[in-house]
């Protein structure tokens, strides 16, 4: 099973946003789903269900870039402005996608599956949240495979 459909089943199983994204990803970061699953209970719904904050899904996504990149070392200047620029990519890519990466206004945006968005199409997701994780996954791979190949996003 890919990434995207294993996203969308932890999803489909009850797991939050964040979750379904870092758990799908964990084997990107060399870790198991089960070492990632803890560590995101409280940033589904846009942190701890207030949908007024980061989607769920960007915070799963930038929990992996940042196991990915770390910034591990006190004092790592360089660290630190890579896995700044990582996740500032990461969020410009989501946002160029919806339009937002604020819970509550995708919630009032509502955005659709469109061209932008081709895994969700081929797995035929179409509920708002299932939308916001596959394609955070599918940009998360997309950027991880970039970094690792000497691209700079």
């Amino acid at each position: 099973m890919d990434r995207c459909a294993m996203a969308y089943q932890y999803h489909k199983e009850g797991w939050n946003c964040a979750q379904s994204v870092a758990a799908a990803c964990a084997g990107l970061a060399g870790r198991t789903p089960e070492e990632v699953l803890p560590l995101l209970g409280g940033f589904g719904g846009g942190l701890g269900g207030s949908h007024e904050e980061v989607c769920g899904a960007v915070s799963g996504g930038a929990l992996i870039l940042s196991l990915c990149f770390p910034f591990d070392k006190q004092g790592d200047q360089e660290a630190k402005r890579n896995i700044y620029r990582v996740t500032k990519e990461y969020r410009r890519r989501f946002f160029e996608v919806f339009g937002h990466t604020r819970c509550g206004d995708l919630l009032r945006a509502k955005p659709g599956v469109t061209d932008k968005n081709p895994a969700s199409q081929r797995l035929g997701v179409t509920a708002h949240c299932d939308n916001m994780i596959v394609t955070a996954v599918e940009l998360l791979e997309a950027l991880v495979q970039e970094e690792r190949e000497g691209g700079t996003a």
